[in-house]
């Protein structure tokens, strides 16, 4: 776990330039957070996105990648593999950011890799709620501000710089208007935290902003240093979501079941070989026995049948619970066909025991950790589902790369590739706590990724 410094502050308080030049100071990684809002803003910008239509935002968010390069000791903005680092810096720009960040989802999709970030390097983070909700164990917290008047002074002075026609009034309206939406805001509003150091710049120049933020940082380290050596920290014990049940394998489907879909296997492959030019690739990957879980990306509704026609066993598999409503005939259809429903974002355990059962009863289980499809065949945010179930039953995951371009029609070239199995206990993933779910996923999506090419 490396030292973490956590940066707050409104707009325009010099935030990253300071948080920068004190990482450089110290030899600690800087995490530019509003650059990723901001990037994340920029796309929705650029693709013409209503943002009044959250849901539009939010159905958009697995269509981003977002990294962060550092290249001649500079950091770089890549959004979609474009660098955007002056783009996303406009008044335009800043006031999407403002809109976006306060959507939850947004939020949730961007939090993962900054915590991924603070939890393998000394970083110095900078943002709005970093002390308060992003970091909230942060070993220094830091909250930057001046008033609005000399934060818009310095926007100003830094865009005319670049050349950007707006005038000081426009940029005092937008740190203003920024301000409120920050402060009032739902979901993790702009806030000093309780522990954090504030620290005005209003009369300070650049350099001796940097110095006070050294200071503060140097106090509060040694305080906690002196503080470490008085008391012996009690260790705490992770916290597990469930307790883990490893199923026994003992159960098996019906063979003549087994017999039947066996049959119905090699009819639909035939099928599908005219009717697509599909390959099927590590094949010996595939088990032959039932109570392992097949975890894919998601391109069609075909993706269920094109994992199952290499598995000997059937599979069960979530379906959105919409599907379950209306149609009674369809409803009968799948659920003969081994899907069951799952509530999407609401933690569904119902969901979660079902599978297990499946796993338990023989069955193989098909999951598909991004949630929703992708259209253009990215790889997106897994979630967590995939491997509690996993950690829980103790059972392997079979990654599944499903590729083809486009739309999915007859002829369509098509992929399916089935990686190595994972065993979570030889990952170290042998419970539920938050640390072993999340090395368990992110190896699986690790995975998903490299079949897809």
């Amino acid at each position: 776990m490396g030292i973490n410094i956590a940066l707050d502050g409104p707009s325009g308080a010099g935030k990253s330039t300071i948080a920068k030049a004190v990482a450089a100071k110290m030899k600690y990684v800087y995490v530019d957070t509003g650059a990723m809002y901001r990037a994340v803003a920029c796309y929705m910008v650029t693709s013409g996105t209503d943002f009044e239509d959250t849901s539009a935002i939010i159905n958009k968010l697995n269509d981003i990648s977002i990294k962060l390069e550092y290249m001649d000791g500079a950091q770089h903005v890549i959004l979609n593999g474009e660098d955007v680092s002056d783009k996303i810096r406009t008044p335009e720009i800043s006031m999407a950011a403002s809109k976006t960040s306060a959507i939850p989802e947004v939020r949730t999709f961007l939090f993962d890799l900054q915590q991924t970030m603070a939890k393998e390097n000394d970083i110095i983070m900078d943002g709005r709620d970093i002390g308060t909700v992003v970091l909230p164990n942060a070993d220094v917290k830091i909250f930057l501000t001046a008033s609005a008047e000399a934060r818009a002074q310095r926007r100003f002075k830094e865009l005319q710089e670049k050349g950007d026609p707006s005038t000081y009034e426009e940029v005092l309206r937008d740190i203003e208007q920024r301000d409120y939406n920050d402060t009032h805001r739902e979901t993790a509003p702009l806030k000093k935290a309780d522990d954090a150091v504030e620290v005005d710049t209003t009369a300070l120049d650049l350099q001796q902003s940097i110095d006070e933020i050294c200071r503060v940082i140097a106090d509060k380290l040694s305080e906690k240093k002196n503080n470490a050596s008085l008391t012996v920290k009690k260790e705490r014990t992770p916290r597990v979501l469930m307790e883990v049940h490893p199923i026994s394998k003992t159960n098996k489907v019906n063979p003549l079941r087994v017999f039947g879909y066996g049959i119905l296997r090699w009819v639909t492959i035939g099928i599908y070989h005219i009717y697509y030019d599909i390959k099927w690739e590590g094949v010996e990957n595939v088990p032959k026995d039932g109570g392992n879980i097949f975890a894919s990306n998601h391109r069609s509704y075909q993706d269920p049948v094109f994992i199952a026609l290499h598995a000997r066993v059937p599979l069960s598999y979530m379906a959105k619970e919409e599907l379950f409503q209306g149609n009674k005939a369809f409803k009968w259809l799948i659920s003969k066909l081994g899907a069951f429903p799952v509530s999407r974002g609401k933690g569904d355990t119902a969901a979660i025991d079902t599978s297990i059962e499946k796993l338990e009863s023989g069955r193989n289980l098909a999951i598909f950790p991004e949630g929703t499809r992708s259209k253009d065949g990215k790889v997106g945010k897994g979630k967590t589902g995939v491997a509690l179930i996993a950690a829980v039953a103790q059972t392997k995951i079979i990654p599944v790369g499903i590729t083809f371009e486009g739309k999915l029609k007859f002829r369509k070239k098509v992929t399916v590739r089935y990686g190595k199995p994972i065993i979570p206990s030889e990952i170290g993933a042998d419970n539920t706590d938050s640390g072993s779910l999340k090395v368990l996923k992110n190896r699986v999506m690790e995975d998903i990724t490299s079949l897809v090419h």
